[in-house]
């Protein structure tokens, strides 16, 4: 991922949930505030890929269709217009590790909490927990107000 110093970057995890499409949304708005342009990860993991045994799939068939399947939610999500200046980054590996990479010199990581209603609600999930105490960045949890 492209780290330019002189540019204010706004990184932001996209993983199809509803309160990361809203962490989206608020990614971009902020980043106009500041004159800075999104980048937008998405993240993904081959189950069982590190275990006895190799793959049993194509690693490039799930990269090709993580990028469609990225671009069609953030067409969907921000209208065409908007989701052309989005920077998108489809990256192999553990969630949290690959957006804390990506934020490094970044203005703010934007994440979503993927509550899960009751008392669950009140809690982060692990990928945004884990962000927030280890990222060298502010860090803002959007939370959807659908869920």
């Amino acid at each position: 991922m492209d780290k330019d110093a002189s540019e204010r970057r706004v990184v932001v995890g996209v993983d199809g949930s509803q309160s990361s499409y809203d962490a989206l949304r608020w990614a971009v708005r902020y980043a106009g505030l500041v004159g800075g342009t999104v980048e937008a990860v998405a993240v993904w993991e081959l189950p069982g890929l590190y275990g006895w045994s190799g793959p049993a799939v194509d690693m490039d068939v799930d990269e090709d269709e993580a990028r469609q399947k990225m671009s069609r939610e953030l067409t969907d999500a921000l209208g065409a217009d908007t989701a052309g200046s989005v920077r998108t980054h489809v990256v192999h590996g553990n969630p949290a590790d690959v957006l804390l990479r990506a934020a490094e010199g970044a203005e703010a990581l934007v994440v979503g909490s993927r509550g899960r209603g009751g008392f669950a609600r009140a809690l982060l999930g692990s990928v945004s927990q884990h962000v927030s105490q280890h990222a060298s960045c502010p860090v803002v949890i959007v939370r959807s107000a659908r869920q």
